[in-house]
Formats: C-alpha cells, sequence, structure tokens
C-alpha cells in the first residue's frame, strides 16, 4: 500500500479527517523509515499506512491515525520524540511516546515480567485508551503477516496475541478487531487442527447457507408485516469460537447445532422486543440459550438479544437482535466513542467502558504476589463469564466456574465472610457447585460463621480469594499480637 492508496482507501471509508496532517505524517515517517524493510520485503512505512486503515475502519479521529502513521519512528530510527513534538504537536507526540513505552517492554515467562507488561499497559490505557488502540491495530497487521517471521518467534506473537491483546480488544468491546486477532492466532498456534475444523465445516456450508437463507426470507416477512424495519444478514461463526466450544462442551463438530447466526438490526428497543416476540411466534424458542443482554449489558456494554430457536428439520439457528447504535458499539466498542466527533479527545474519565482499568490497578496495588495478580488477570478481566440471578431477579456477572462462595463474595464481602450454604434454583447446594448461566442463586448467612483455609480451594475468582486471605491473615495477626500479650505477662 502505498500513499495514494492510504487516501483512497480512507474516501472510501467516508471518514471526517484530516488529510493534509496524514500526508505529512506520512511523509515524516518514509524520510525516518527511509531505506528499511519488513520481513516481508515491503518498506517499513506501509506498516504504519496498514495501521492507519484499520484504525480508520474503526472510526478514529486524524491525531490517533497520524500517530500510528509515526508510531515506529522513535522505537526504530534516530528520531527523536521532541523532533515529533516539534513537527505534531504534544497530543501526537504523547500517543507516540505511550506505544513506544509499550513496545519497549517484550512479553516475559517471568511472573513479574508479565505483571509489568500489564501494568504499563493498564497504565497507558489509562491516560490515553488511544495509545492501546492503536497498539491493538499494530498487532492486527503484525498477526495478517507474521508468516514472514521465524517459527519459534510466530508461535511466541501469537501465544501473546491469544493471551494479551485479543482479551483486551474484546473487553474494550471491539468485536471485529477481537475475532480477526484470534482467528489468526488459532491459525498458527494450531494450524492442523485449523485445517481439519475449516475443511469440516466448509463441507456443509452451502447446505446451512441455504437454511439461513429459508429462515431470513421468512423473517423478512413478517417482520414487514408487523411494521417493523430490519436489516437482516446471516453469518458463520469463526472458527475459534467453534473450535472453543467443540472443547468446553467436549463433543464432535456434529453436536454443534449454531455454526451460523443470523443477525437482526432494528431502529429502537421497542423492535427488537417486537422482533424477538414476532420470532418466536414462529419457531420453538430453547428458553436455556435466551440472553437479554440488552437490560443487562455485557461486561464491555455489549448489547442485544440473543435467542436460539428450531426450524423445520430440527435445526437449531441463533439469532441476535440489535440496534443499529448497538451494533456499532459491539463492531467498534470504545472507538465507536469518536464516530462521527472528529477532535474529540478521551471518553469522560467516568466512562463505564473504562471503569474496569481503575478497578484492575487498584487490585494490582493489593496484589503484591505477582502471581496472584496473573490469575486475577485471566479469571476475571480475559474468562468468559456467565450470568447467574439473585433472588429478586437481579443479573449477577461471574467467571466461568464461579461456584456460589464466589457470588457471596461478589454480593458482598460480609455476606460472603458469613455464608453458611446457598439454595440454587430453590434447592440447597454444596458450597462447591460449579454454576450455570441462568441459575438461581440464594446465599443463606449466619453470624457464626467465619471464613476457613479450605474455602481457597473452593473459590475460583480471585476477588473472593483475596477477601478469604486478607481475613485469615487479619486473624493470624490478631491471634500472634494476642499470645505476645500473654508472653509478656508471665
Amino acid at each position: 500500500m502505498n500513499l495514494s492508496e492510504f487516501i483512497f482507501k480512507l474516501e472510501t471509508l467516508k471518514a471526517q479527517l484530516d488529510i493534509p496532517l496524514l500526508i505529512r505524517a506520512y511523509q515524516f515517517s518514509e524520510k525516518a523509515h527511509s531505506g528499511q524493510m519488513r520481513k516481508s520485503g515491503d518498506p517499513f512505512l506501509y506498516h504504519g499506512l496498514e495501521t492507519g486503515v484499520i484504525l480508520a475502519e474503526q472510526n478514529l479521529d486524524s491525531a490517533t491515525l497520524a500517530a500510528s502513521l509515526i508510531h515506529d519512528v522513535v522505537e526504530d530510527t534516530i528520531v527523536t520524540l521532541d523532533q515529533i513534538k516539534a513537527e505534531f504537536g504534544q497530543e501526537i507526540a504523547e500517543l507516540v511516546d505511550g506505544v513506544t513505552k509499550i513496545g519497549e517492554l517484550q512479553f516475559k515467562s517471568a511472573e513479574e515480567g508479565q505483571v509489568e507488561y500489564f501494568r504499563k499497559l493498564l497504565v497507558s490505557m489509562a491516560r490515553d485508551i488511544r495509545v492501546i488502540l492503536i497498539k491493538l491495530a499494530d498487532r492486527l497487521h503484525n498477526m495478517r503477516t507474521l508468516q514472514h517471521l521465524a517459527p519459534e518467534k510466530i508461535h511466541r506473537i501469537a501465544q501473546e496475541t491469544l493471551d494479551i491483546y485479543a482479551p483486551l480488544a474484546h473487553r474494550l468491546g471491539m468485536g471485529k478487531i477481537k475475532e480477526e486477532l484470534e482467528e489468526l492466532s488459532f491459525r498458527y498456534l494450531e494450524p492442523q487442527t485449523y485445517q481439519e475444523l475449516e475443511q469440516k465445516i466448509k463441507a456443509s456450508k452451502t447446505e446451512r447457507e441455504s437454511l439461513i437463507k429459508e429462515v431470513a426470507d421468512v423473517l423478512k416477512k413478517e417482520l414487514e408485516k408487523a411494521g417493523v424495519k430490519a436489516e437482516i444478514t446471516g453469518r458463520a461463526k469463526h472458527l475459534y469460537s467453534t473450535y472453543q466450544k467443540i472443547k468446553r462442551q467436549n463433543v464432535p463438530l456434529e453436536k454443534i447445532y449454531d455454526l451460523m447466526a443470523i443477525r437482526i438490526l432494528v431502529e429502537n428497543d421497542k423492535d427488537c422486543y417486537q422482533t424477538l416476540s414476532v420470532i418466536h411466534n414462529l419457531w420453538e424458542p430453547i428458553p436455556e440459550r435466551f440472553r437479554n443482554y440488552i437490560d443487562q449489558p455485557k461486561n464491555n456494554l455489549y448489547q442485544a438479544l440473543h435467542t436460539t430457536v428450531i426450524v423445520p428439520g430440527r435445526q437449531w439457528v441463533e439469532i441476535q437482535i440489535r440496534t443499529q447504535q448497538m451494533h456499532q458499539a459491539a463492531e467498534y466498542g470504545i472507538a465507536a466513542h469518536w464516530l462521527y466527533k472528529e477532535g474529540k479527545k478521551q471518553p469522560d474519565p467516568l466512562d463505564k467502558r473504562l471503569a474496569w482499568i481503575k478497578e484492575l490497578l487498584e487490585m494490582q496495588k493489593e496484589l503484591k504476589n505477582p502471581a496472584e495478580f496473573l490469575e486475577y488477570l485471566k479469571l476475571d478481566l480475559f474468562q468468559e463469564d456467565i450470568y447467574v440471578f439473585t433472588p429478586k431477579g437481579d443479573l449477577r456477572q461471574l467467571p466461568l466456574g464461579s461456584t456460589p462462595l464466589d457470588f457471596a463474595f461478589a454480593v458482598h464481602t460480609d455476606i460472603g465472610y458469613h455464608c453458611r450454604g446457598a439454595k440454587v434454583n430453590g434447592k440447597m447446594v454444596p458450597l462447591t457447585t460449579t454454576l450455570k448461566n441462568g441459575d438461581k442463586v440464594e446465599i443463606l448467612t449466619s453470624s457464626h460463621q467465619i471464613p476457613h483455609q479450605d474455602w481457597l480451594k473452593i473459590v475460583k475468582t480471585s476477588r473472593a480469594k483475596t477477601r478469604i486471605k486478607q481475613w485469615l491473615k487479619q486473624k493470624e495477626t490478631q491471634k500472634t499480637a494476642v499470645t505476645g500479650k500473654k508472653n509478656g505477662k508471665r
């Protein structure tokens, strides 16, 4: 890709950008990277252009795109940050500086190194979320051209992408980038499994596409009758998510019934529910697979209605219903903040989409042991979630594998401390029970109940483990103090 192709791409995206600024950034990068080539044989500055296009597709602003074009110059050339500041100003210089500082850290096997890497990412995100957006785009283009590297480097980068960057994209709500990062990582980490799965799915592609078209045609007619304006599309589920489902359910591909999904985009919330009603009147729904993410958004603020129905031939079809605004948020996540808002900088610091960053930084300070913090990240940040209900019908979000005791600590620390038992769906269950999506959980408490060491073997969330350890440590400190006083009196 050259400059003219880059500008043409921006024009086709109808992005409202400062083109003269981007041309200046390109020329600056071209001069700085003169003579430098990538492993692919392409000029080095092409990488900046590709990174910029990815960000333009995510609706980012001109400053972010300009920074992406020159994001490697400080790290890989003799250009200094002061020169960038003099040429492009403070804002763009700070973005480049943030990306450079992340780039200086390598993902290490040592726990301390991993924790420091995450800490740098979190601090950068807290200062300006656009830094991590540039880094995500940078990583995505690197993954697209990964085949040019040595095998051991390919494996390391692909694993790092799956462990760090794809989950971060997910938490930022950037569905398109997250899915492509996962697909590319899967292809490189398990090439044989990837190819086998791809071939099996292709074998039944025509049949599945025909089914989806039939269902979509029926839906279109019925929604028109109901007076609902809708945009209906069918899509194949991504290979990595299908692979994860096969592993999680321990079943062959033939037992995975929802390899394709129908997406319906409507104008407002009311139309979402009316569409759902039309669907359930047409086909038999599977109740346990219904999700209302409009009333209870995911932790990345994803919103939609999900339902799975049984169509003629006993086939399962998953249908997602969302508004256009919800769709923008699902596709672009935090980047949707800049859509049609050229010139805006950070989202509101109180934006709920960024609250988890502050929470992680606080937890990192609290958890001095690097291993504990990494466990917290893997369980509470990057783990798949389940959704369970309180007795009053409120929805609670927990990591997959959580127990009633995890639920108790999620509700309130004191409820966790005094938990003596639990009911799930109205029946008494052991505290070791693994909760499932849709469970209704009631915690029984007693003022006489206190935490004990065995609880650490029951809970899965680091939040619960941390609170239990704090309580046990406090009691041990008190016990030692009392023992010391008694010995002093003798």
